[in-house]
């Protein structure tokens, strides 16, 4: 009990700040190019189509207590400029929960015959809230009595921007979703200070298209994210489009993750993606892999669309 104990302490280390400052980082995806609008609100309504996909995320398998994210997101072009998108994010990590609901607007300038401009705005709020109760009993077992956090439902307003470019065959995009450097206070049985910080993340973007036969695409991607006080991460990304149905593809993150990733046009509006990622860093010894389960739904087709991201209707954020 007492090791398991220690893998509890090294996973709220790693995952929230040191015992009494806890910077909560956003989850961070392997299939970020189908799940781009819950990083970047400019990206809503860039399909030209009315959009639904759900996501499904298990960090670090066989560890108790460890990190898991559902995503409910929908979006869907409002004339030729506006676009309205909604994101719906649940993270559970060992004794914290939180719930953000999102609504995001963007608006579409065209600078080019090819190639399109878009901006968002992002607004919402996150419910978070904390059983110290699973703390609590793991203490008791082991003979030991911590202190329990008594804070419950916290609840706090957030907004961001984003910037989104694309053509055919290239995206680049920027974003700040959540802007506010948000603090909940909280207190523990010894009335000692304890609060959850949640600091701004900055997102980059960037992916291209190249044709390598009729039948064969080649698309890297890479995203970049910066959070002031946590280590850079820096994911690289290359995926193989076949005969416009099936993607296989590998992806990377700096010191942290190894990925592998499949996904299928099971039909003209279905699209199932799957991500199998393999820690790297010196976590490994405490925690297993992590997988990764999207299902995106394209419920209307526009045959007069423009530019759209690397130039296929059915495939979101350049993948």
């Amino acid at each position: 009990m007492r090791s398991q104990i220690t893998r509890y302490s090294i996973l709220l280390l790693v995952l929230l700040g040191s015992a009494h400052v806890f910077s909560q980082q956003e989850p961070q995806y392997a299939q970020y190019m189908y799940n781009t609008q819950s990083i970047n609100p400019a990206y809503a309504g860039t399909e030209n189509q009315l959009s639904l996909l759900g996501l499904h995320r298990s960090q670090w398998a066989g560890l108790e207590g460890a990190p898991k994210t559902q995503i409910i997101s929908m979006h869907a072009p409002f004339g030729d400029h506006v676009g309205l998108g909604l994101n719906i994010t649940n993270d559970k990590i060992f004794i914290a929960q939180s719930t953000y609901i999102a609504a995001n607007f963007s608006y579409k300038v065209p600078v080019s015959e090819r190639s399109i401009l878009s901006f968002g705005l992002q607004a919402g709020g996150k419910l978070m809230s904390i059983d110290s109760n699973r703390l609590n009993n793991g203490a008791e077992s082991s003979g030991d009595q911590d202190a329990s956090i008594s804070d419950r439902n916290n609840f706090t307003p957030q907004m961001g921007f984003g910037a989104y470019y694309y053509t055919n065959n290239f995206f680049l995009g920027f974003s700040i979703p959540g802007i506010l450097d948000s603090k909940k206070f909280l207190k523990d049985e010894d009335n000692k200070s304890t609060y959850v910080s949640e600091k701004p993340h900055y997102y980059l973007l960037a992916g291209y298209s190249i044709e390598l036969n009729k039948n064969v695409d080649f698309k890297p991607s890479t995203l970049l994210k910066v959070v002031d006080g946590a280590p850079l991460q820096l994911d690289l990304s290359a995926n193989f489009l076949f005969y416009d149905d099936i993607t296989l593809g590998v992806a990377y993150r700096w010191d942290a993750t190894l990925s592998a990733m499949a996904a299928f046009q099971v039909t003209d509006k279905l699209l199932l993606g799957f991500a199998y990622e393999i820690e790297t860093s010196k976590l490994q010894k405490y925690n297993g892999n992590s997988t990764e389960l999207i299902l995106r739904y394209n419920f209307i087709k526009n045959p007069n669309k423009t530019a759209l991201p690397l130039g296929d209707e059915n495939m979101t954020g350049g993948i």
